[in-house]
C-alpha cells in the first residue's frame, strides 16, 4: 500500500491558489482512476483506490499547509507505512512553470508543508515537485503562491500537467519514479518561454 498526499490549504477561498497544486494533482488522479468518494479521515480528505494492483490512499490534509505532516504521519502510523511508501505532490517555486521533478529525501527548501512533513515523518519520502515559477523576489513569494493561477497558466501548462500526472500514475504505483517523471514531462512538456526565468533545478 502507498499514500499519495497533495499539499494545500482547505476551503474554497484557497482552491485555485498556486499553493494548492498538490490538491489539484491528487484530485486529477482520483478522477482518472475511479477512486472511491472523498471522506474525512486522518485530519484530511481521503479517497481509496487501486492502480495497477497497488492499493493507494490519496490524502488532502485539512490542517492547513504548515501542519500537513501531522495528517500524513497519522495515516502512516495507522497503516504501519515507512517514508518510502509516501509520495507528496506540492508546488515548487524553484522550478519553472510546468516543470516536474521527482526527488527522494533532502531538505524543505523553504516550503512549510515539506518542513512539517520532515518534522513528523522524516525526510525520506518521495516528492513530486510541480513547478509554479518564482515571482522574482523573495518578498513576493508569499503573495504569489497564495494567488490563483491565471487563465493562461491553466490553459498552457497547469491542466496538461495535472492530466499527465493522472495518466502516468501507474509508474508511480510501480515505484518507478524516474519513469513517472519522464512520462509526465513527455505528456506535458513545460512551456519553452518562462517570463519569470525561474531556476530549473
Amino acid at each position: 500500500m502507498q499514500i499519495w498526499a497533495g499539499l494545500g490549504n482547505p476551503g474554497p477561498k484557497y482552491a485555485g491558489h498556486r499553493h494548492n497544486i498538490g490538491f489539484m494533482a491528487v484530485d486529477a488522479i482520483a478522477a482518472r482512476h475511479g477512486f472511491g468518494p472523498w471522506r474525512a479521515r486522518f485530519q484530511a480528505e481521503s479517497a481509496e483506490g487501486v492502480i495497477d494492483g497497488e492499493k493507494i490512499l490519496l490524502l488532502k490534509p485539512q490542517t492547513y499547509m504548515n501542519e500537513s505532516g501531522r495528517s500524513i504521519a497519522e495515516a502512516m502510523r495507522f497503516f504501519k507505512l515507512a517514508p518510502e511508501d509516501i509520495a507528496v505532490f506540492y508546488d515548487e517555486i524553484d522550478l519553472a512553470p510546468g516543470r516536474f521533478r521527482m526527488k527522494t529525501g533532502g531538505g524543505a527548501a523553504g516550503h512549510n508543508g515539506i518542513r512539517s512533513m520532515i518534522s513528523h515523518a522524516g525526510a525520506d519520502f518521495r516528492r513530486a515537485r510541480m513547478g509554479v515559477g518564482h515571482p522574482g523576489h523573495k518578498d513576493m513569494v508569499h503573495s504569489y503562491v497564495l494567488h490563483d493561477f491565471g487563465k493562461a497558466e491553466q490553459r498552457d501548462w497547469l491542466t496538461p500537467l495535472l492530466d499527465a500526472c493522472a495518466d502516468a500514475a501507474p509508474y508511480l504505483a510501480a515505484r518507478d519514479e524516474e519513469r513517472f517523471q519522464t512520462e509526465v514531462m513527455r505528456l506535458a512538456p513545460a512551456p519553452k518561454a518562462d517570463p519569470r526565468k525561474a531556476a530549473d533545478s
